[in-house]
């Protein structure tokens, strides 16, 4: 399978991080994204400018190709689907993705599956969240294209009702939680299966995205193996070939919902490209060209910090404090190859490794002080 031609549909970081990884394997890549100046564009072998979610363009994109695979869920299935029937290898599965897409759908498949995830009402517009105020306070979700928090509104009271969306979602009932976990776990079209550590997320406070996390979680050895136990049901329930994300909730009381999933390499698996044995991307590759699937073994803690545009800054990006990390033992940066900064735009990672949880955190507060992105203009 290494000879075959290979599609990403998406061209971001993602992308980026599985073109470098496809690198050392001589892999036939191809990549598909709206944006012209998308990361992979500098490097990709083979780079197409179009939409993802255009029928045509999606099918005249694989209908050459082997191998197709994602870095963004928001993709043209009906085109997918054409392309599996024509003989074509899509993973994930278009009826992964499908699933995936929606997340009405995603929660009732956690329900029908017997996956443990928090109560939840289906909801069509507005009007109909305002039927539900005895179920408060719950978390109102759009169904479909919502991504690091957006898409995202707590409902605390009736007070809130106006931040509810008016199209379908769905209501979340709010979980105590004591900490948000994530395992990632990839699945061959054998069935063999292959978990990474557990890793415990902090989130932004205001944004609702992964600010930083540490690996493995400060959790019992009980609750780790609780973890990839349900990650583990949750790839074999979808029947997945590639990568899946797991995002779970550890309660107060020892239980473990899960949040949401991805089909694919994930934020919470940045740290893997230098921590662990395999990282998460390569293990995709692995995954869905047939091939053995790679340890997962940790070389030591770590800790990925997510590097976010400041807030006041838009226009070409511009990284303070690069050479403080380049000259601090076991920090890693990874840009992203994003010509402008927006406030909270992903622009990067760090990624930084040391002997002990403790030891990390010294070092997590250190580089979120020590590194900036900001705006030349």
């Amino acid at each position: 399978m290494l000879s075959s031609r290979i599609g990403i549909l998406g061209g971001g970081q993602l992308g980026l991080m599985l073109l470098q990884a496809a690198t050392d394997w001589n892999l036939d890549i191809h990549i598909l994204d709206p944006d012209a100046e998308a990361p992979c564009k500098k490097i990709a072998p083979h780079f197409q400018q179009g939409s993802l979610q255009d029928y045509d363009t999606v099918y005249e994109f694989g209908k050459n190709l082997d191998v197709i695979t994602i870095e963004i869920e928001k993709v043209n299935v009906e085109a997918l689907e054409a392309l599996e029937k024509a003989g074509k290898k899509v993973y994930p599965q278009p009826s992964v993705i499908r699933l995936i897409q929606d997340k009405r759908i995603q929660k009732q498949f956690y329900r029908e599956h017997n996956l443990p995830t928090a109560d939840f009402i289906l909801t069509d517009s507005r009007e109909d969240v305002k039927n539900h105020e005895d179920f408060l306070p719950a978390f109102h979700k759009l169904g479909r294209d919502g991504y690091d928090g957006r898409g995202v509104q707590r409902l605390t009271s009736a007070a809130d009702f106006h931040k509810a969306f008016d199209q379908p979602g769905l209501l979340e009932k709010a979980v105590p939680f004591e900490k948000e976990l994530a395992v990632i776990v990839a699945r061959n079209s054998t069935g063999v299966i292959e978990c990474f550590p557990t890793v415990e997320m902090v989130f932004h406070p205001e944004h609702n995205l992964v600010e930083y996390l540490f690996a493995p979680a400060e959790i019992s050895e009980e609750i780790d193996q609780k973890a990839r136990e349900i990650a583990t049901k949750t790839a074999e329930a979808f029947q997945i070939v590639g990568v899946l994300a797991v995002e779970l909730f550890l309660t107060a009381d020892g239980e473990i919902l899960i949040n949401e999933v991805a089909p694919r390499p994930h934020n919470s698996g940045h740290h893997t490209i230098r921590a662990n044995a395999t990282s998460q991307f390569e293990q995709h590759w692995r995954a869905i060209l047939d091939l053995p699937l790679g340890s997962t073994h940790s070389y030591a803690p770590s800790a990925m910090v997510n590097l976010l545009g400041e807030e006041g800054f838009e226009g070409p990006a511009v990284y303070e404090g690069i050479e403080t990390l380049l000259a601090t033992e076991q920090v890693f940066p990874f840009l992203y190859w994003k010509a402008v900064t927006k406030p909270f735009r992903k622009m990067g990672h760090i990624t930084i490794m040391d002997s002990s949880i403790e030891a990390l955190k010294e070092k997590v507060d250190f580089v979120k002080k020590n590194i900036k992105v900001i705006s030349a203009s």
